[in-house]
């Protein structure tokens, strides 16, 4: 490569600090570089909207960021496929059905997914709240089915954490009327990182829509019927969710990468631990220097400073670091269009709350549609 040869620039996946970052990047592109940007399908679902999909308020549209037209804005290469390794002593990275591609710098932003590999007829009788595209598909084929009368619209959900919960009352909302049956199954209790009165609330909210909860249950095996709990009792569902835990993409553990838990473990600069041209964002990356849940916040706020230290790694510039912020607002959705802040253990509640989190999520879609 001579000093006039573009430096390749690869965007791994197209969660939501990269198409941030694409977006950018089109207002301001970097000299010297060419950009490339590597996902399965031509749009990427935002997650702030899920549950305003799932109770029925958003079209599938709607949630959907066109990574086709930011390439195209962008002046970058987009190609249609999944990665499946990533070599950083050769900087190839492997796409299925495409081949080897080269980089200099590379960004990885593949999200996560709540897969239950452990529990038996899981990957066959079961779908996974992430990634999300596949549960929003699964979703409306399920109501279809329970609209022609195929299934009965009972539904289990494993994993009683703000999101299992917020998706309960999501299809509760969405399946009102037609006297559906709806279990939330955890392992411990439910709501066990939430402010204790917010905690309350949800759990009224809970009880009213009708859900029901099981806790200190493991389930053992998924069947048609639904769950086979560990007691031997039978949960009977027709749609099963997990929405338990968040476990990393299984192809990062082949790359030799640094890893913790099996996510991306970055220094302040987002930089891979063990191979610093290589970044890492959003729930794939552990921040060692300053740890934290997953959650979409973190993944927004990081897009500035990506984008910023990929320019400094261009032109061998200063680096800005990342410090993620103590506490955030939580927004939690509560079927209908209300919702619940839980912020430094005060909740509050109310249709302007909800009024809020659609302006919040309809400007965040705006800046992708201009």
């Amino acid at each position: 490569m001579t000093q006039t040869d573009p430096k390749d620039v690869v965007l791994i996946g197209g969660g939501h600090t990269h198409a941030l970052v694409l977006h950018r990047w089109a207002l301001h592109p970097a000299e010297g570089a060419r950009l490339t940007v590597i996902n399965p399908d031509p749009t990427a679902p935002y997650t702030g909207m899920l549950p305003g999909y799932i109770a029925g308020h958003y079209t599938r549209d709607a949630l959907e960021i066109d990574l086709r037209h930011l390439a195209e804005r962008a002046g970058a290469r987009l190609i249609l496929g999944r990665a499946t390794g990533l070599d950083p002593v050769a900087r190839r990275i492997e796409v299925a059905g495409h081949g080897a591609v080269a980089y200099d710098l590379a960004s990885v932003d593949i999200g996560i997914t709540s897969d239950l590999p452990g529990i038996t007829g899981y990957r066959e009788h079961a779908v996974s709240a992430k990634p999300l595209g596949g549960y929003a598909n699964a979703w409306q084929s399920w109501l279809d089915r329970v609209a022609a009368g195929a299934v009965a619209p009972q539904v289990a959900i494993i994993g009683g954490g703000v999101a299992g919960v917020e998706l309960a009352l999501a299809m509760a909302y969405r399946l009102r009327g037609q006297a559906a049956d709806i279990t939330i199954v955890d392992a411990g209790t439910i709501l066990p990182n939430i402010g204790a009165q917010a905690r309350t609330r949800l759990i009224g909210h809970l009880d009213r829509a009708g859900v029901q909860r099981c806790e200190n249950t493991q389930p053992r095996a998924i069947t048609p019927e639904g769950i086979e709990t560990d007691t031997g009792a039978m949960i009977r569902a027709s749609f099963v969710l997990g929405a338990a835990g968040a476990r990393p993409q299984g192809w990062l553990e082949t790359t030799g990468l640094t890893l913790t838990n099996g996510f991306i473990t970055v220094d302040p600069f987002l930089r891979s631990l063990s191979a610093p041209e290589i970044f890492a964002v959003g729930d794939c990356a552990h921040m060692a220097h300053a740890p934290r849940a997953k959650a979409g916040v973190y993944a927004v706020r990081q897009a500035p400073y990506l984008l910023g230290n990929l320019r400094a790694a261009l032109n061998g510039d200063r680096m800005r670091a990342y410090q993620p912020q103590n506490d955030y607002l939580k927004l939690v959705s509560l079927g209908g269009k209300t919702a619940l802040a839980d912020k430094w253990s005060l909740p509050l509640e109310g249709a302007w709350l909800w009024w809020l989190k659609d302006r919040i999520d309809a400007r965040f879609m705006g800046q992708f549609r201009a």
